[in-house]
Parts: structure tokens; C-alpha cells; sequence
């Protein structure tokens, strides 16, 4: 590439999008970069979009949810395996309750509070009667 030494860097990428907040209908104009060691040959221009798209829908379904609903930020377990193992039940909790046909998780979380019985037949228990 002429302009790097950067070990396994194959191409750099520039996205330039516009971002519209939905509550004030303001827009900002972006600039962003990425790096990355694929090929041009492996991934052209679209390719690299949709894996872009496709971080941030991860980032957007899984991350944020867990940020955002769950307020993994402002946990104070961080002794230990403890965090990963929180990490991971945040994780199962989320794929349950999609997998329930939830698409709001906060709602779900509400939904399986004041029904306990329901929340664990996710996990195929039922109570003894």
C-alpha cells in the first residue's frame, strides 16, 4: 500500500453518513475511517459496507441493550470472573426473549418481572402441581 507499515493491514476505508436524531429531527454530518485486513479481492466497497452494517447491528441489538437496559456501565461487579459471567446471563436473558418473539427487551424485562413463571418456562421449567 505504499503509505503503512502496519502488519496485515490491507485497506483502509473512509464512510461518510448523516446521522438524523429521531427526538429533535437534527442531522450531523460524519466522517469515519476503518482499517481492516481483508483484501480488495476479499471484500470490495459493498462488502465492507455490510460488515460495517452488520457491527452495528450487533453493536445496536446486543451492546446497546445491555448498556442501555440492563445499565451494565454503572455495575459494580468487577471482581474476578464475575463481570463475563454477568455478561453472559445479560446475554442469555436477551437471546431468550428474542427468541420469545420480544423485540423490545425493556418490555420483556418488565413483562417476565410480574410474571416469574413465565420467565423460567424459557427455560422449559414448569411449576409442580
Amino acid at each position: 500500500m505504499g503509505y503503512t507499515h502496519w502488519p496485515g493491514l490491507q485497506q483502509v476505508f473512509q464512510i461518510e453518513r448523516t446521522i438524523t436524531i429521531k427526538k429533535t429531527g437534527l442531522q450531523r454530518h460524519e466522517i469515519v475511517y476503518g482499517v481492516t485486513s481483508l483484501t480488495p479481492q476479499q471484500a470490495d466497497a459493498a462488502h465492507l459496507l455490510h460488515l460495517v452494517r452488520g457491527h452495528w447491528c450487533i453493536e445496536n441489538r446486543t451492546h446497546w441493550v445491555r448498556d442501555v437496559t440492563f445499565d451494565e456501565d454503572r455495575s459494580t461487579v468487577r471482581c474476578g470472573n464475575i463481570p463475563q459471567v454477568m455478561a453472559a446471563l445479560r446475554n442469555v436473558a436477551i437471546s431468550l426473549a428474542r427468541l420469545a418473539g420480544h423485540t423490545n427487551i425493556a418490555a420483556a424485562c418488565r413483562h417476565y418481572a410480574a410474571r416469574p413463571w413465565a420467565a423460567l418456562a424459557l427455560l422449559g421449567i414448569q411449576p409442580e402441581n
